[in-house]
């Protein structure tokens, strides 16, 4: 079982110091990996409903600082040595496929093959507009091109597309990269056209819990989610022994045991000895990466928080 752990890329602990700091801190604590967010631009006013709270309204704008994710993940796999990097998750159709597939194939071979890939389709409209991106209400249909496309580069010789989205023809794609076939796509997403995305293109599931249309914050719903995503993918045909199960807890860690909608407690929700026990049960059930967050207003605090899930709960695995 690999833990990550959410790296900050906004606000006052989103320095190149402090950054470098909490991620060789990590690493030193034993977490397997790092979950960077993606967002290129914040607009100065949003409509759009954010999917991951009950009543829509996106958490903690801000001022709207942000660093670009890739960027990101480059600058801190220099001053790592094992730790892995996970997009959390890359809006698929915010960059150019092509670029972003050279991107990502560069990260993995100067990283030493660190590099994972969480992909989603995106939820703010007004980003896609701002950015110039696939039109938003194409980007499910975007994103599948996008990643047929990076797998096509990533691994053909003489790579070719011919898409709606994209298209190229008589090129060179090298370096290849360093994982083969390619870096893992964990698809992200938690209805059912996400785990059809995931069964078809992806090489793993990793949904967050407290989606409010797609729940997936309790044990139960969570083994009805993989029960549907294993029938899609015997339907394509693929091993389910190659496929990865995470999941994200968008939740702090600990605190009080608390009821989801169905009667049933939420995951990861109860003291150090309850988690530990959700987490053997997820790990019965094929999951095999978890991460947490352990934000805090202070360098400090986040260490600390680090720590604790450390002594009291990874040390009950």
């Amino acid at each position: 079982m690999l833990f990550g752990f959410d790296l900050p890329l906004r606000g006052p602990l989103a320095t190149a110091d402090t950054m470098t700091r909490i991620a060789n801190e990590a690493e030193a604590m034993g977490f397997g990996y790092a979950t960077i967010s993606d967002h290129v631009i914040f607009p100065a006013t949003i409509n759009a409903r954010y999917p991951y709270s009950e009543t829509g309204a996106f958490p903690n704008m801000g001022a709207g600082d942000v660093y670009d994710q890739l960027t990101a993940i480059a600058f801190l796999s220099a001053r790592t040595k094992k730790l892995r990097f996970l997009t959390s998750v890359m809006v698929v159709p915010h960059r150019p496929a092509v670029q972003t597939a050279k991107v990502i194939a560069t990260i993995d071979v100067l990283s030493g093959g660190r590099i994972t890939i969480g992909c989603g389709a995106g939820w703010l409209r007004e980003e896609f507009e701002a950015i110039g991106a696939p039109p938003f209400d194409q980007r499910g249909e975007a994103t599948n091109e996008y990643l047929a496309a990076f797998k096509e580069l990533w691994t053909q010789e003489s790579p070719r597309f011919a898409g709606k989205h994209v298209k190229f023809d008589n090129i060179l794609f090298a370096p290849k990269p360093t994982q083969k076939p390619h870096p893992p796509l964990w698809v992200g997403g938690e209805s059912n056209p996400a785990l059809r995305r995931a069964a078809k293109l992806g090489d793993g599931w990793y949904p967050i819990g407290t989606n409010p249309q797609f729940p997936v914050d309790t044990l139960a719903r969570y083994k009805g989610h993989v029960a549907r995503l294993h029938a899609m993918l015997k339907e394509e045909g693929r091993d389910l022994k190659t496929f990865t199960l995470g999941y994200r807890c968008a939740v702090p860690w600990g605190g009080e045991a608390a009821k989801a909608s169905d009667g049933e407690r939420r995951l990861f929700t109860g003291d150090a000895a309850t988690i530990a026990a959700d987490i053997r049960a997820m790990r019965d059930l094929g999951v095999s990466s978890l991460d947490f967050r352990m934000a805090a207003p202070t360098l400090d605090g986040m260490l600390g928080n680090m720590q604790r899930f450390r002594d009291e709960v990874m040390a009950k695995v």
